[in-house]
């Protein structure tokens, strides 16, 4: 194989690599190997037609394909070491020469890394962090775990309030006529929930059980039901069944029942210096944004398309393999949500310009202030994953090549890059 590069504008390069005509005939051959069984001529066995018949009869074209198919993946790795470019797209392949007798020869066009040019990184001006604590903090996270353990009871000495859940029958109909889907029978509903129509449920406050009433309502003009959109309904209900909520007393003794602590007190200090770890962590990470889009916007580079696309594509398909692994195709989440793979890549595409800038921006910090991570810094974080593995350190090295060793470290590097934007960074 031979390779010639030329580096193209916008950070672009071409590859021209070719190939042997003699590896192009043992492709050629293999190709015919592999389709003889699916071809018969008249005088001849299936399987045992000889290729030069084949070739004579349908053009030696016939295995062209077959054989580039071959040829390209291996060539292309042999260049893509060969090159010493910094490549950061899939290749787009044109066959340039494909005949027998000749050598093989097509190009790749690739992106390389782009070179970023710093702007200001040091002090850089970031929002100091508040880990204040409020007393109304504290009552709403107790409030929220005493409504966690409130338990139901159902009401017959009242009407319905908000936050009530009942249980009634409902017929819909417009211009006095019951429409497909308007009806349930003893159908649970929490008042408040806003899983029924804009103002139904609001309706609903203050209606008695056993009683018939009317609620009146609008549907929006998006509703998914073409022959109902911006219709007057009105909905004849009954109500079966009020129930309510009752909540625990906040003493001692519900702090006992709902945490490791024997008094209220004692709950509540916990409960104070976990909002205290939370806002800290959360400042941090305000912190660390702040810092990373203040040097992205001083930076200059300029990213190559194909390096966006090929970053969108590895996050749709990191996106189908998480909903594969919860049992969903990627075709079934199109069909249920509506979404079509035009309308995803669209929608992914700012995000995915974003992740490329900000990693393109800190690995350039990393180089700028000599910051490498070293062997042993690397066996601390992998004596931490194979903790939080239950694993032994070695066997996890064991499934790890050199490649995803260094790309570990190249992701420490840039995450240190970020803590020396932070521990430069003025607070105002």
């Amino acid at each position: 194989m031979s390779l010639q590069v030329e580096k193209l504008e916008k950070n672009m390069a071409k590859l021209t690599i070719e190939v042997p005509a003699d590896d192009l005939e043992k492709a050629l051959q293999s190709a015919y190997m592999k389709q003889k069984n699916k071809i018969s001529l008249p005088g001849f066995r299936k399987g045992k037609v000889p290729r030069q018949m084949i070739e004579k009869m349908y053009g030696a074209e016939i295995f062209y394909d077959d054989a580039a198919n071959e040829l390209i993946p291996k060539a292309y790795a042999e260049a893509y070491d060969e090159a010493e470019l910094d490549i950061v797209s899939r290749p787009q392949i044109n066959v340039v020469q494909i005949e027998k007798g000749k050598p093989f020869i097509f190009t790749a066009d690739v992106a390389t890394k782009p070179e970023v040019t710093l702007g200001e990184y040091k002090g850089l001006e970031i929002e100091k962090v508040s880990t204040r604590v409020t007393q109304k903090e504290v009552d709403a996270k107790i409030q929220e775990e005493a409504e966690k353990n409130a338990r139901t009871i159902t009401v017959t000495d009242r009407p319905v309030q908000d936050g009530d859940e009942v249980i009634l029958d409902f017929e819909g109909f417009v211009d006095g006529v019951a429409f497909e889907g308007g009806k349930g029978e003893n159908y649970p509903l929490t008042i408040g929930s806003g899983s029924f129509i804009p103002g139904f449920e609001e309706q609903l406050v203050g209606a008695e059980a056993e009683k018939e009433m009317e609620v009146k309502v609008t549907f929006p003009e998006d509703y998914h039901a073409e022959d109902l959109k911006g219709k007057e309904a009105v909905f004849k209900c009954t109500i079966h069944e009020i129930k309510a909520k009752e909540l625990p007393e906040i003493d001692d003794e519900f702090a006992a029942e709902v945490s490791e602590f024997d008094t209220l007190e004692e709950y509540k200090a916990d409960i104070k210096a976990k909002i205290k770890d939370q806002k800290a962590s959360e400042g941090k990470r305000k912190q660390e944004d702040q810092a990373v889009d203040a040097v992205v916007k001083n930076a200059q580079y300029e990213i190559p398309q194909p390096m966006i696309e090929t970053q969108v594509m590895q996050m749709a398909d990191d996106f189908a393999q998480r909903i594969q692994s919860q049992g969903i195709s990627l075709e079934q989440y199109f069909q249920f949500t509506g979404m079509t793979a035009d309308k995803m890549m669209d929608e992914l595409r700012p995000q995915a310009i974003k992740r490329i800038e900000t990693r393109l921006v800190l690995e350039a910090i990393a180089k700028a202030e000599n910051i490498e991570i070293s062997d042993e810094k690397l066996d601390e974080e992998l004596a931490k994953m194979a903790e939080s593995y239950k694993m032994e350190v070695d066997k996890l090295k064991e499934f790890m090549d050199e490649n995803e060793k260094k790309q570990m470290k190249e992701d420490m590097a840039v995450q240190e890059a970020i803590t020396f934007l932070i521990e430069n960074a003025v607070e105002k």
